[in-house]
């Protein structure tokens, strides 16, 4: 009796149990149904954001179809949950956020789009790279190892190697390139079109030093993941060392041989100072996306000749400074004897100081932004080294520090006395304030404490707009005091304004990195060396392709909006505070913000005040 009173009870708690499960499951069918209605937009964007990094580090394998599928479902689940959200019922700032987020998922679907382009120019001469990402694909699914039979995949990677690396050589004997611009495909990347003669060939592989660079990089990376998923295994599996030991060496000794050959033998790259300048330019599909996603109204050629309207402004400008200096219209004598004017080795993190001191007060004096008292206080000075200064030639803000460049004794002497010219007191004047108070720095302080979620739309425009629109409102407001101080403003206003050209140019395939620096040289009136070392960091892949045009952009932007608001709604130090506080995202949206813009769910971006004519001080 008491057995079957128990047979009873348990019958009766498993269908307790089985019906709180279902009760369960239906509850939170409907708490995902609602959790958009019921969470607000800056807490989904954290949501979001907690998401993407969760994928991000449990799924760290560059150029795998594992990462690139499940990266693609996030993105597509978020926006459909984006759809959600009661798009009437927002109130301005979270209408704002909706359309920050939609462009968010936008934008990355089409960066995706972008890497499997990549990763398909690549996939020729990455023929093990299926294997090894399947490896560690199974062992973040927890599968069963079978060494024998992963041992046998890995036993072919050296071999595998060998035939590319004899198809590569091959073409490389048949084919020779004189140095031309890039030319990218439409909605890939940059290898360089193949001929009609090379295309037709039967055998040899003709890779571009940008396509080589690339994959050098890739075949690190795989290396890297098959290093990591043996270790995993190493010490652990007992048969694993057995059949392992012995293809694994083999196999990370020939990718690590292969990466070198790629980088140093077909790119050219061999870590000297000659080497050749190499990037992958995006083309024009991909930069239109890279536009969209930066929201802004304007096609290439339409930046373009902004770029090139503002450069003639500064070449006049430039002129009547000479012309003060007694120089006629030889500014690139006035810019000479400007380049001379520079401080005794030892004494540039001094004069950084001073001129950061001369800049708070100057902003200050005037009550045109709010400086919290942490914010002044929290900054230093630290000098760039010689290698740094490869990619660093000028002054540069890594929080709280400003990175001061300057000649250093481990120079060659020639490249000593160009560090001295490029930094010289006329040109480290304006790059402190830019740099920190009330440039960077400030910015940085500030967004960190307002509208935090905003961070993931974070954009250059707005970043590096912001110091310059400083640079801007400082020589309306008469910060020069001399023809030569305006000349050292000038060059960096001359510098924003190349950039815009030369970057968009290489991305569209009109210009080499050769003659990238050639344009600094000639335009601006660059060092060489700092020309070099600019495009090289331009071309290098850890700058957005739009990073450097959103300089002069994004500051014309905010002073457009400045012109528009000012004085008449609001005065500069509201203004100026108001901007920071909403965060570092599009200006066209900072605009909406601030206006009450009607903003619908499908809103793209119409402003367009820099195609209208722009009144100069």
């Amino acid at each position: 009796m008491k057995t079957d009173f128990l047979k009873i009870q348990l019958r009766l708690e498993a269908w307790a149990v089985g019906w709180l499960l279902i009760v369960c499951a239906e509850h939170s069918a409907r708490a995902q149904e609602t959790v958009v209605s019921n969470t607000t937009l800056p807490a989904l964007v954290r949501l979001y954001d907690a998401d993407r990094q969760s994928v991000n580090r449990y799924y760290e394998l560059p150029w795998s179809v594992a990462r690139q599928d499940r990266v693609e479902n996030l993105l597509r689940d978020w926006s459909d949950k984006l759809h959600q959200a009661a798009f009437p019922s927002l109130d301005q700032n979270s209408r704002v956020d909706y359309l920050l987020f939609r462009n968010e998922l936008t934008a990355e679907l089409a960066k995706l789009n972008l890497e499997r382009n990549r990763r398909r120019e690549m996939e020729q001469l990455l023929p093990f790279m299926p294997a090894i990402h399947s490896l560690e694909v199974a062992r973040w699914h927890m599968e069963k190892l079978d060494p024998a039979k992963a041992a046998a995949l890995i036993d072919e990677v050296p071999s595998m190697i060998r035939k590319v690396r004899k198809e590569i050589e091959s073409g490389r004997k048949k084919t020779t390139r004189s140095e031309t611009p890039a030319k990218p495909r439409d909605g890939s990347s940059s290898i360089e079109p193949e001929s009609s003669e090379t295309t037709n060939r039967t055998s040899g592989l003709a890779v571009s030093a940008a396509l080589a660079r690339r994959t050098a990089a890739a075949v690190a990376e795989i290396r890297g993941s098959l290093k990591s998923w043996a270790a995993f295994y190493e010490g652990s599996v007992p048969e694993f060392s057995w059949w392992m030991k012995k293809p694994n060496e083999a196999a990370l000794s020939a990718l690590d041989d292969y990466s070198k050959f790629l980088r140093e033998e077909i790119a050219g790259l061999k870590g000297k100072e000659e080497d050749p300048l190499v990037g992958d330019p995006i083309g024009a599909t991909s930069l239109a996306a890279d536009i969209a996603a930066e929201w802004l109204a304007y096609s290439p050629e339409e930046l373009l000749a902004i770029g090139e309207r503002e450069l003639a402004w500064c070449e006049a400008e430039m002129k009547k400074a000479a012309a003060e200096m007694g120089l006629g219209n030889d500014w690139k004598s006035a810019l000479a004897r400007v380049k001379a004017g520079h401080v005794p080795p030892g004494q540039q993190d001094q004069l950084v100081t001073e001129e950061a001191r001369y800049a708070i007060d100057f902003v200050k004096s005037r009550q045109l932004v709010t400086i919290p008292p942490l914010c002044e206080e929290l900054w230093r000075t630290s000098m760039l080294t010689t290698d740094a200064q490869k990619t660093l030639p000028y002054a540069a803000y890594s929080g709280p520090n400003i990175l001061v460049a300057y000649a250093r004794d481990d120079m060659k002497h020639e490249d000593k006395l160009m560090s001295m010219r490029g930094n010289n007191r006329y040109f480290t004047r304006l790059v402190t304030f830019h740099e920190l108070i009330p440039g960077h720095h400030l910015e940085a302080f500030m967004t960190a404490r307002y509208s935090e979620h905003r961070r993931t739309f974070r954009t250059p425009f707005f970043v590096e707009g912001w110091a310059l629109y400083w640079e801007i409102v400082f020589w309306n407001l008469g910060y020069a005091r001399s023809p030569e101080e305006r000349i050292g403003m000038l060059f960096w206003r001359m510098h924003r304004c190349a950039r815009i050209v030369v970057s968009l140019k290489f991305h569209l395939g009109q210009m080499t990195p050769a003659q990238m620096v050639d344009f600094l040289v000639d335009r601006v009136g660059h060092e060489r060396l700092g020309a070099t070392s600019e495009v090289r960091r331009f071309i290098g892949g850890s700058y957005s392709p739009l990073y450097q045009c959103a300089y002069m952009i994004g500051g014309l932007q905010l002073k457009a909006l400045h012109d528009e608001l000012v004085p008449g709604r609001m005065s500069d130090l509201q203004f100026n505070d108001a901007v920071l506080r909403l965060g570092a995202i599009p200006i066209e949206l900072v605009r909406a913000s601030l206006t009450g813009q009607a903003l619908r769910p499908d809103s793209t971006p119409t402003w367009r005040a820099l195609i209208e004519p722009v009144d100069r001080p």
